[in-house]
């Protein structure tokens, strides 16, 4: 009778040491699961500071649209390529238990997320075995964890087409509430980011090169004083590969007509924009096209 109640004691006992093992760990702590600002390797030094076990979870946290948590391979991993993933969760916070030992790989699969540094590898091992021997009656073993279950991705909802313009003197956010920042990534403060007019061709390569001009200080209003197309992106390193970038085409409108919906740049080369608040280069060409009085007036407004 007192063996079999030691033997009930010790098996509690032992469940109970393992189940208190287990960490739970949040993927860059504080900071969350998200595009790293200004280090790329933020999750590499995040990682290294941690000891990972078998059982333990990581949690992803982040908002459920802007971002997305998958395991790859190692190539994949390397290469930033979401297109073949062992599985992939879209709705955050994210909890993943680790059921096996050895190299995990996370990902973000939006956009260029993974190359601007939201990715994160850990390497899984056993708990340690060097504790101290426990009675001779042979422990009951505790069940392996079940694995979790794999989530059905889910289409990625479309982007609302842009309404028409209205008639007349028109003031344009870009990218309205979301303000001018790397597409779906949280907010930042001032000194982030800033706006660079610049050729279709600086535009087309993302490059910084002799700007036709510089802005710094948000919110920013540029007048747009002429026709033709006009080529906006953000100068800090990275942000304007990530699609921190406004290409806009502005059009004249005849005396007796209201002036017409702005439309994508043409994919032919144009007259390259003069920096903000010059005037219009030739007043004659002006009056043929019979310029509304008002002009439209663009403002990049940074939200922070």
């Amino acid at each position: 009778m007192s063996r079999n109640l030691f033997l009930v004691v010790f098996a509690v006992a032992t469940l109970l040491h393992g189940s208190a093992a287990q960490t739970s760990h949040v993927v860059g702590d504080s900071m969350g699961w998200v595009i790293p600002s200004g280090d790329a390797a933020t999750y590499t030094a995040w990682a290294a500071n941690k000891t990972f076990i078998f059982g333990d979870t990581l949690v992803f946290n982040f908002t459920t649209g802007q971002h997305d948590v998958a395991k790859v391979t190692k190539s994949a991993f390397d290469a930033c390529n979401g297109t073949s993933t062992i599985f992939t969760i879209l709705n955050g916070p994210a909890t993943v238990t680790l059921n096996e030992t050895g190299e995990h790989y996370y990902i973000c699969t939006f956009g260029s997320h993974c190359s601007l540094g939201q990715k994160v590898a850990i390497n899984v091992t056993r708990a340690s075995t060097t504790t101290s021997p426990a009675p001779q009656p042979t422990p009951t073993p505790s069940p392996s964890p079940s694995p979790s279950p794999v989530p059905v991705p889910a289409p990625k909802a479309a982007a609302p087409a842009p309404g028409p313009s209205s008639t007349g003197s028109v003031t344009l956010t870009v990218g309205d509430s979301l303000g001018w920042v790397v597409p779906s990534v949280f907010n930042y403060e001032s000194g982030r980011h800033n706006v660079e007019e610049v050729t279709k061709e600086n535009f087309d390569s993302c490059s910084s090169a002799s700007p036709l001009a510089t802005y710094t200080t948000p919110p920013v209003s540029v007048t747009l004083n002429k026709t033709g197309p006009l080529y906006f992106i953000c100068g800090v390193t990275g942000h304007c590969a990530g699609g921190q970038k406004l290409a806009i085409n502005v059009t004249g409108s005849a005396a007796t007509t209201p002036p017409s919906s702005t439309t994508p740049p043409s994919s032919t080369t144009s007259s390259t924009p003069s920096p903000a608040g010059a005037p219009p280069q030739d007043s004659a060409a002006a009056s043929l096209v019979a310029f509304s009085a008002t002009l439209l007036s663009l403002a990049v407004a940074f939200f922070y």
